[in-house]
Order: structure tokens, then C-alpha cells, then sequence
């Protein structure tokens, strides 16, 4: 099964990391985990289903190409990586 792990920040409104999830695209993986965290969902899609701005995911070391649909395919022994980036003073 894949992996999806978060960075610290998010991985707080998490009920465990890192997730092993099946499916054959991010979307599908991402809303496994959703399912299980609802309260993250908001942290990394915008209210159109797409990634937040300053929210970044990577497959196997290659940054997703399609932000909108998450279209992007993944393996079962796939490896995701969901960041946020932070900013402050």
C-alpha cells in the first residue's frame, strides 16, 4: 500500500501517521486519509477540492502536477508527502 506522511505542522490533526492507503491517483489517497482526519482536509484542499496555495505534494521525490484534480497516479508502494508552508515573524 502507499504512504502518506505530513510535516509536523499538519500531521497534528492527525489520528496517526505515517497512513497506508490503496488507489490509484493522489485524490484517491488523499481522501482515505480525509476520511479518517476530517479536520485536515481543510488545511490542504481549498473549498474547490485543489491544493491550498501554499500546500505542496510530492510522489515519490516528483512535486504532484496537477494541483486542481490530483489526477497525478500513484503505485501501491508509492510514497506521498504532503508539505505546508509556513509563514510569520
Amino acid at each position: 500500500m502507499a504512504v502518506v506522511t505530513f510535516t509536523p505542522h499538519l500531521e497534528r490533526h492527525l489520528s496517526g501517521s505515517p497512513d497506508e492507503v490503496r488507489g490509484n491517483t493522489v485524490r484517491e489517497a488523499l481522501d482515505q486519509v480525509f476520511a479518517k482526519n476530517p479536520s485536515l482536509r481543510g488545511y490542504v484542499l481549498d473549498d474547490q477540492g485543489a491544493l491550498r496555495q501554499h500546500v505542496v505534494v510530492f510522489v515519490d521525490g516528483e512535486m504532484v502536477e496537477d494541483r486542481k484534480r490530483l489526477s497525478d497516479p500513484i503505485e501501491a508502494t508509492s510514497e506521498l508527502f504532503v508539505m505546508q508552508a509556513l509563514s510569520g515573524g
